[in-house]
């Protein structure tokens, strides 16, 4: 044979617990299971709507913006978390549930958050005239309604606090532009007068502070 492993004496047979075995399986699906039912897709929209506002490209870097937002959702999603630990994962390994009544169980706080946050025209839009469905009671809203239309209230929701977010950077730009374009300095770039402005703006009013704060606040 190509490959033979013989093991010595004492050795030792490393496996998984079978407890873990289907969370461990959930794993590759995580990224878009952070996306689909969680806060991160507001949080991360914003982020990066106001690196765009600021005019920097690379700054912060894109591994600090993820980070930040992977952070502030933990933080939003930890009462949910905790839920699913107590009544879902925890009866789960001792015994207590099975796994497919573990995932109801662990669905059960992500689908209220959820809703908490989808508007009624969008839940609609994806319901459409099935009657059973009862949009007030988080049982009766299906899982592959509720994702999309909770999905398109976070994009809504994230570009209306993107807009206010930006409008104040976009008002530098245009007087910047307007105030070299009189003094004739067309050859320089608005963007190398404009940046440091933006900077000064945000840091003076403390943005950061402000932006986390609408951010959690929001949900």
């Amino acid at each position: 044979p190509l490959l033979s492993v013989t093991p010595g004496a004492g050795g030792q047979v490393i496996g998984v617990p079978g407890a873990s075995l289907p969370w461990l399986l959930l794993f590759p699906f995580l990224p878009a299971l952070l996306l689909a039912f969680t806060a991160f897709t507001r949080i991360a929209v914003v982020l990066f709507l106001l690196r765009q506002g600021l005019g920097s490209h690379t700054a912060p870097p894109n591994l600090v913006l993820m980070g930040l937002a992977v952070l502030l959702t933990i933080f939003v999603m930890s009462p949910a978390l905790k839920t699913i630990n107590t009544e879902a994962y925890q009866p789960y390994l001792s015994g207590a549930l099975t796994f497919n009544a573990a995932a109801e169980q662990a669905a059960a706080p992500l689908k209220s958050f959820m809703l908490r946050q989808t508007r009624a025209e969008d839940l609609d839009l994806f319901i459409g005239d099935d009657k059973s469905i009862d949009p007030k009671q988080v049982d009766s809203v299906p899982l592959a309604a509720l994702a999309p239309a909770f999905l398109t209230s976070e994009l809504k929701t994230a570009f209306q606090i993107g807009f206010m977010v930006v409008l104040p950077f976009l008002v530098i730009d245009l007087v910047v532009a307007a105030v070299l374009t009189a003094l004739g300095m067309i050859m320089l770039p608005p963007q190398l007068v404009s940046l440091p402005l933006k900077l000064l703006l945000f840091v003076t009013v403390d943005g950061w502070h402000l932006l986390v704060g609408s951010l959690l606040g929001s949900f």
